[in-house]
């Protein structure tokens, strides 16, 4: 990937542009905050999904909604652009992990240069960054270069499970992918986010009284202890894969042998081969007490976002830009998922963490940085003209 040849287009303009809006961004981001839209609440997803069709409209975006019978309804908005290349994707969610309601203890708030609020850092500040990226590039220089979808979800914090399909066949029509969800520490992309997959084991054993018929019981939580155990030698940490048991549960009453047990499990992966054989593993657990039955349901749900050479010349293109903005620009890995691990599995070059930067996503102390809504918006624009 190379850089566009220099005097094409002035980045200096926009991010001049950009700057001199930043009470503008202020006031966007504010409106999708109090506009709350946990994953689970559909109207409420629809109601945003609504409001943020007429805002990239105003754009001169063509907007699909894709509507959902259970999920909140998805986003999708096409911009034509001035050369025939191949479009590049921005891609987000606007769902949060906040219930509705949280506003009245999470109020937005304005001080000492930070934006506070439910959803602000993931990743309602990063939607607002590619509403004024596209709309900077649109006043400065005229029409867009080239091509660019904007592909919003609104069950991400949840799997994407309604949504997974379509981002993978929009990521596939374009040349990379952009993800604008919150920035790492100090602002660095991500250009590795492990992959994740979530298992449960169901144990049944034989009841019994634990008092008159203790020796005709098979205990499922004894078995099911056993299991964890082995589960818990399946961590390895030195090739990047831990698997977590999160929540146990088994038994009814203390003088009964535990009948049924289950365990709920997190796996992460660094490489897309070692979820395969994680999976295989999971499925290969066998009872250690044979009166006892294992049934183990999941898998892997999202590939693992590795640092190919591709996705490495996206960060260096992004790098460079960013230099040219007067800031340096890091990357590292991450242990969470997000979207981009979709794209990545299906092979299209993909940069994630383009979004705001702050900190305390998913916590009360949710914020941004309201000083770098303009930069990163800035950059945001760079990548869409550099991208070969």
């Amino acid at each position: 990937m190379n850089m566009v040849r220099p005097g094409q287009f002035s980045l200096g303009s926009i991010s001049a542009w950009l700057h001199d809006r930043e009470p503008q961004m202020i006031a966007a981001v504010r409106e999708l905050v109090v506009r709350e839209s946990p994953t689970r609440d559909k109207p409420a997803c629809d109601q945003l999904c609504a409001y943020l069709a007429g805002q990239f409209a105003s754009l001169g975006g063509h907007v699909t909604i894709h509507s959902q019978s259970t999920a909140g309804d998805h986003l999708e908005v096409d911009f034509p652009g001035r050369e025939q290349r191949k479009p590049v994707l921005l891609l987000g969610h606007f769902d949060t992990v906040h219930a509705l309601g949280t506003l009245n203890r999470m109020p937005w708030n304005e001080r000492d240069g930070r934006l506070y609020g439910p959803g602000v850092f993931d990743m309602k500040a990063g939607i607002v960054q590619m509403m004024f990226a596209i709309g900077a590039r649109r006043e400065v220089v005229g029409e867009l270069p080239r091509p660019v979808k904007v592909w919003l979800v609104s069950d991400e914090e949840e799997g994407s499970a309604s949504s997974r399909a379509t981002t993978e066949k929009l990521a596939q029509q374009c040349a990379a992918v952009l993800v604008c969800e919150p920035s790492a520490p100090g602002g660095a992309l991500k250009t590795a986010r492990k992959g994740v997959g979530s298992f449960t084991l169901n144990v049944t054993g034989v009841a019994a009284h634990s008092g008159l018929d203790f020796e005709k019981g098979h205990s499922a939580v004894l078995e099911l202890a056993h299991q964890i155990l082995a589960i818990s030698r399946l961590t390895d940490l030195e090739r990047g894969i831990s698997m977590n048991v999160g929540i146990i549960r088994g038994g009814t009453r203390t003088n009964v042998v535990a009948e049924t047990a289950a365990a709920e499990m997190d796996l992460r992966v660094s490489r897309k081969e070692d979820g395969a054989e994680m999976e295989h593993q999971v499925r290969a657990l066998r009872p250690g007490d044979p009166h006892c039955k294992l049934e183990i349901v999941g898998g892997m749900n999202r590939p693992p976002l590795e640092r190919t050479a591709q996705v490495a010349a996206l960060f260096e293109l992004a790098r460079k830009i960013a230099e040219e903005l007067g800031f340096a620009l890091g990357e590292t890995a991450v242990g969470g998922g997000s979207d981009g691990n979709l794209t990545a599995g299906v092979g299209v070059p993909t940069l994630d963490g383009l979004g705001a930067v702050g900190d305390g996503a998913h916590a009360a102390h949710e914020h941004v940085i309201a000083a770098e809504l303009p930069r990163r918006a800035a950059l945001l624009a760079g990548l869409i003209q550099a991208i070969e």
